[in-house]
């Protein structure tokens, strides 16, 4: 009997041990599919980047034209030249900075979702009460007052095994 115990908890053991395993697994690997989304995120910064100094050199350029132009535009059309420049520059610079943002919306959700995910897996790992030594005690009592380890087992709603492993533990059997 003995040694179908010690199997037992060495099964516990393997188990729950793989249960860890798997759970650093899952987060190591989540882990380096942040990292990659991070990456490209700041591949997508950079390219803004990027792209707003094209940008500015070109408004550097309008800017010069309208001024070697000036004599031959008036100032309503000057004005009109600079807001189309302007908006031109901005609008793949809006564009860009909107799938930045919704990108980096659609990461914190899965992140949210991971993590409770993550939490409720580790809520649903219980200990045996045998481990915490609350119905040790109870169990004792009834043992020396003749009660079977069936009749024990079925009042306090735990295992014959684990009985039985309560008396050994404490010499009693």
């Amino acid at each position: 009997m003995k040694y179908a115990q010690m199997i037992n908890i060495e099964h516990i053991l393997v188990a729950m041990a793989a249960i860890i395993l798997y759970l650093l697994y899952y987060v190591f690997t989540k882990d380096s599919e942040y990292h990659k989304n991070i990456r490209s995120v700041a591949s997508v910064v950079e390219d803004l980047n990027r792209e707003i100094f094209y940008l500015k050199k070109e408004l550097t350029d309008t800017q010069k034209n309208i001024k070697s132009n000036t004599s031959r535009m008036s100032d309503e059309e000057i004005y009109e030249e600079v807001e189309r420049s302007v908006y031109d520059m901005v609008k793949p610079l809006s564009v860009g900075v909107q799938r930045l943002e919704d990108t980096l919306v659609t990461i914190d959700e899965q992140m949210n979702l991971r993590i409770s995910s993550l939490e409720n897996g580790v809520k649903q790992i219980s200990i045996p009460t045998s481990v915490h030594g609350n119905d040790d005690q109870k169990i004792i009592s009834l043992f020396k007052q003749g009660v079977s380890l069936d009749t024990i087992s079925k009042e306090l709603h735990i295992s014959k095994a684990e009985v039985e492993f309560v008396l050994k533990i404490n010499k009693i059997k």
